[in-house]
C-alpha cells in the first residue's frame, strides 16, 4: 500500500541532496543509465511515473520529449512544474498501479525510484506497459535488493533507526525482470559508497561497470513492448 502523503514534506530536501558533491554524482551516473536504456528521441511522448520533483524528468524534456509527469505527491508535482517550466511538460496526479490514461497512449514509460514503495511491483509495470503503444519502450529503475547500500539500511531499520526507506521493497535485477512478460535487459550502477570522495567514487564506478557487477545501488531494466 502506498502512503500518499510520504512524500509531502520531502521536496525541497530531496532535490537538494542531488546538488551534494556524492548526491550530483548518483544523479549524474543513474541518469546516464536511464537515458542510454529510454533513448529518449525528438518530439516523442513521455510518461515518467513516480516524477517527484522531476530530477530525472529534465533530462527527457532535454532530449525533446514531450514528458507527462505523474505522481501521487501533489508537493512533490507542484515542485516539478516550477522546475520544468518552459517545457512541454503536464503534470496529473496519480497511482502507478491505476495510471488515469487509456491504453497506448505514449510512446515509451519511465519510473525511477519509484517501485520501492510498492509492494505491486508486477501490476506498477503491466500498468506502465498498457499505456505504451505497440513497439515503444517501458524503462524501470529502483533500489538494488544485492547492493551494500541496501544491506546498510536494512541493518539501519532493525536498529530502530527510522527513515524514509525503511518499509521499501528492495528487488535484484533478477527480480525486477521478472516483473515483466516481456524479454528485457538489466543493469545496475552506483557500485561506490556513499561516503567516498568523489574521485574516488569515479574510479569505482568505472570499474564495477567493467565488470558489469549485479551489486550497484541502482538497478534498471528496459523492455520493448511487442509490435
Amino acid at each position: 500500500m502506498v502512503d500518499k502523503e510520504l512524500f509531502d514534506e520531502w521536496p525541497e530536501r530531496y532535490d537538494d541532496w542531488f546538488t551534494t558533491p556524492i548526491g550530483k554524482i548518483v544523479k549524474e551516473t543513474e541518469g546516464e543509465l536511464v537515458a542510454g536504456l529510454l533513448a529518449t528521441a525528438l518530439g516523442e511522448t513521455i510518461l515518467d511515473a513516480g516524477c517527484g520533483t522531476a530530477v530525472f524528468t529534465m533530462d527527457y524534456l532535454s532530449a525533446g520529449a514531450r514528458v507527462t509527469g505523474l505522481d501521487i505527491s501533489a508537493p512533490m508535482l507542484k515542485f516539478a512544474i516550477r522546475k520544468a517550466g518552459g517545457y512541454p511538460f503536464s503534470a496529473v496526479r496519480g497511482d502507478i498501479r491505476q495510471l488515469p490514461f487509456k491504453d497506448n497512449s505514449f510512446d515509451k514509460a519511465v519510473s525511477v525510484t519509484t517501485l520501492e514503495f510498492v509492494a505491486e511491483g508486477k501490476e506498477s509495470v503491466d500498468e506502465l506497459f498498457r499505456v505504451v503503444r505497440p513497439g515503444g519502450r517501458g524503462v524501470v529503475a529502483t533500489l538494488n535488493s544485492l547492493s551494500p547500500w541496501a544491506a546498510r539500511r536494512k541493518a539501519k531499520t532493525l536498529k530502530g533507526q527510522r527513515h524514509i526507506l525503511e518499509s521499501a521493497y528492495f528487488r535484484s535485477p533478477d527480480e525486477l525482470l521478472a516483473l515483466s512478460p516481456h524479454e528485457g535487459v538489466a543493469r545496475t550502477v552506483i557500485h561506490f559508497a556513499k561516503d567516498e570522495t568523489h574521485e574516488r567514487a569515479v574510479v569505482i564506478e568505472q570499474a564495477g561497470q567493467a565488470r558489469k557487477l549485479n551489486t550497484g545501488a541502482f538497478v534498471a531494466a528496459c523492455w520493448k513492448k511487442p509490435s
